[in-house]
């Protein structure tokens, strides 16, 4: 059996009834509400205002009924329709940004995954401590700035799609950065960016077994980012400043990609000891997650941060990836969430999956 992550009060407005999955209409929304609807669960969509008109493009994906609040950060005040309509809410990176940690981890309605995760996932110190202590390779941290002497990226801390995040060349080129919020000074490694869609259970019997459970690999992305990409990121930083130009690392699309084979064991092995480890300091982390690094062209994957969540790559497989079809044909991350839910709920394991 694994850990227990949910109190029975709050397990209390799923009693005797199907759930509900709920989520906030953006991000991974489409894929989510596809996935349980496959599953056979009713769906409620989450918005700001009136529903969203472009679900009506995508009937199969549409959620069922729409809750409509004026701000994402007054959803605790529905806390009580939720919980009459017996909803399990799915984070994604969109709602846990918009509705912020505290808000989050608070509500008194049942959400997929240990929400516990989220204070070590939004300060980039505790995420790296939750990391190396796992054995993980990651760029060097700069504490001091003098000790910059090559290429580094600063970047605030939460889920912001790259938004905000400053390249510099070297230590003078760091000294124009003015932060607006907490932020961390890292190595910038040059290499290819991998992001890496695992799936961890807490309940399943078969597969890549870990302490409890087992990992899955559901699919491989790579980011393109709004006006700035790779290899000439540093040059051209500087010459579209010149042209009064700020180049920034906003996420606006993902492009599938797929790992060299022999690479795969050492990924999962990555992949495997960042759980075990978050299951000694807070309890584990269940579902989707992310891990998103840089091989190096010595062949040496260092991670630069981790998501603990269902991330917006997944949307390029919707109909199953490389990975996951060697799982299940056609399999998503939004569908493998549902079924998650499915057998919890069919072994009286809710609460080792919801928080």
């Amino acid at each position: 059996m694994g850990i227990p992550l949910a109190s029975e009060s709050r397990l209390s407005s799923l009693n005797g009834r199907t759930p509900t999955i709920a989520t906030l209409c953006s991000h991974s929304s489409l894929q989510i509400f596809h996935g349980a609807r496959r599953e056979g669960f009713p769906t409620l969509g989450i918005c700001v205002g009136p529903p969203p008109k472009f679900y009506d493009a995508f009937p199969l994906a549409r959620p069922d009924r729409f809750l409509s609040v004026a701000n994402v950060k007054e959803l605790p005040k529905a806390t009580q329709e939720l919980r009459d309509d017996g909803a399990v809410i799915i984070p994604h990176g969109s709602f846990v940004e918009y509705l912020g940690p505290e808000a989050f981890t608070t509500m008194d309605v049942p959400v997929f995954g240990n929400r516990a995760v989220l204070g070590w996932e939004s300060d980039r110190r505790k995420e790296r401590d939750w990391l190396e202590s796992a054995g993980v390779t990651m760029p060097r941290l700069f504490e001091d700035p003098s000790e910059v002497r090559g290429p580094v990226i600063v970047k605030y801390y939460g889920a912001k799609g790259g938004k905000g995040f400053y390249l510099a060349k070297n230590r003078e080129a760091l000294e124009d950065f003015r932060p607006s919020g907490p932020y961390v000074v890292q190595e910038y490694v040059l290499g290819t960016r991998y992001y890496m869609h695992f799936f961890y259970s807490p309940i399943a019997e078969g597969g890549y077994r870990l302490r409890h459970g087992a990992l899955e690999l559901l699919g491989m992305d790579r980011r393109d980012e709004a006006n700035i990409d790779e290899l000439y990121k540093l040059g051209a930083q500087e010459e579209l400043l010149k042209a009064g130009i700020r180049p920034t690392f906003v996420v606006t699309g993902n492009v599938p990609v797929i790992l060299r084979e022999s690479l795969l064991p050492r990924a999962f092995d990555i992949a495997a000891r960042i759980v075990e480890r978050s299951i000694d300091l807070f309890g584990g982390m269940v579902g989707p997650f992310c891990i998103e690094g840089i091989m190096t062209e010595d062949l040496e994957f260092k991670v630069f941060e981790i998501s603990t969540r269902i991330v917006a790559g997944t949307n390029l497989f919707i109909s199953g990836s490389p990975y996951s079809d060697f799982v299940e044909p056609g399999l998503s991350t939004g569908r493998r969430i549902a079924r998650e839910i499915a057998h919890a709920r069919a072994a009286g394991r809710l609460a080792e999956i919801l928080s």
